[in-house]
């Protein structure tokens, strides 16, 4: 991909920490890199800023406090100006306040990713979540999320961009992946010699991405299975220890690993047999149900928002009804009935449809070719 001369790429973001958001901000930082541009990142940093290419702008932009909001405004006006930024990209509704004022005050364009599906429980939330599409272009993650901002925002279609995310097709690799980073975790998580199979639930731990649904549908199940949780808690301490008292009080507690966040997730999917993806709201895109598949893993996804999408019901996984206990309990029960050879079958079809839709160069092509076209 070829950008223009001298092109300099500011990306706003509130933190570095994990998650999908930040995970793309990584991907486009090194593409920019790649391409031969400068690449910027204004964010109060976090776990994964030492991964970036370009430079890191530390500014307090993961802040909703108006006054700060109005001084990141002049902060970044600054910086356009003086790094000589081409475009500016807005990744999160509260910088993209900032941002976007910088943006017209110095006549550089402005993209924003519109990459959640937000409440707007009133029209002044609905003004709000609107900044992410008063630019000169917007990017949806999936289809879903176009048709959910399309119906919330008066916006033109014509400016709303479908560039799903994508994965990094060499570390989500199998074949890439040596034995021992996987005896790794399983000694981390207690899991050695274990011989049942492992079920694994990647996500922070929020309510609303189904955790708690997941121990309830394991209660239900006569056979035997292991759940893993993996995910960062966020400071939701008292979240986690609801999910130790549950499964305590449904008799599952022996069969239920929370291990927190995880820095080798292509070895925490491999370690386990299956994926489930039970989030009780719409994912906007859901990374947590593709990259199992990438890793040749069967996924047990809900069925609604962009997982409809990523998983093909009955060859790469299965769609369950959200929040409904016992449908999920029936797919995890239909799943181990199936057995080895049919999870196989499964994850092969899986890895073969994620390479083919979902690649990382797919991605970071897409959007710098909607750079270069805003640009000229």
């Amino acid at each position: 991909m070829t950008l223009p001369p001298g092109f300099t790429l500011l990306q706003v973001v509130p933190r570095l920490d994990a998650g999908g958001v930040e995970r793309t901000t990584l991907d486009i930082d090194a593409a920019v890199i790649a391409a031969g541009g400068r690449s910027l990142v204004a964010s109060a940093g976090g776990r994964m800023e030492e991964q970036l290419k370009g430079e890191l702008v530390r500014l307090p932009v993961d802040s909703k406090n108006p006054s700060v909001l109005i001084a990141n405004r002049k902060r970044l006006k600054a910086l356009i100006d003086r790094e000589g930024v081409s475009l500016v990209h807005a990744r999160s509704r509260a910088p993209a306040f900032s941002a976007l004022w910088a943006a017209r005050a110095t006549g550089v364009p402005f993209v924003a990713t519109y990459a959640g599906i937000y409440n707007a429980s009133s029209p002044l939330k609905r003004w709000y979540n609107g900044v992410m599409t008063r630019g000169e272009a917007v990017i949806a993650n999936s289809y879903f999320t176009r048709d959910r901002l399309l119906a919330e925002h008066s916006v033109d279609p014509e400016k709303v961009t479908v560039i799903p995310r994508g994965l990094d097709l060499d570390g989500f690799d199998p074949a890439a992946v040596a034995p021992t980073r996987v005896a790794a975790l399983r000694q981390a998580w207690g899991l050695e010699g274990e011989t049942r199979p492992i079920a694994l639930l990647a996500g922070r731990l929020t309510r609303w991405k189904g955790q708690a649904l997941a121990i309830e549908a394991l209660a239900k199940l006569d056979r035997p299975l292991v759940l893993v949780l993996v995910g960062d808690d966020q400071g939701r301490t008292g979240y986690r220890e609801e999910l130790l008292a549950l499964a305590q009080a449904r008799g599952v507690a022996e069969q239920v690993r929370i291990v927190g966040h995880c820095d080798d997730m292509p070895a925490a999917y491999l370690l386990a047999d299956f994926a489930l993806a039970p989030s009780l709201e719409p994912e906007a895109f859901g990374r947590t149900a593709l990259e199992p598949q990438a890793m040749g893993r069967p996924v047990l996804a809900a069925d609604h928002g962009g997982a409809r999408e990523t998983v093909a019901d009955g060859e790469t996984g299965r769609l369950v009804a959200p929040g409904d206990v016992e449908a999920w309990a029936e797919a995890l029960a239909d799943l181990l009935d199936a057995g080895p050879q049919a999870w196989a079958r499964i994850g092969a079809a899986g890895q073969a449809r994620a390479r083919r839709l979902y690649s990382v160069r797919g991605m970071t092509d897409a959007t710098l070719a909607l750079y270069a076209g805003l640009l000229k």
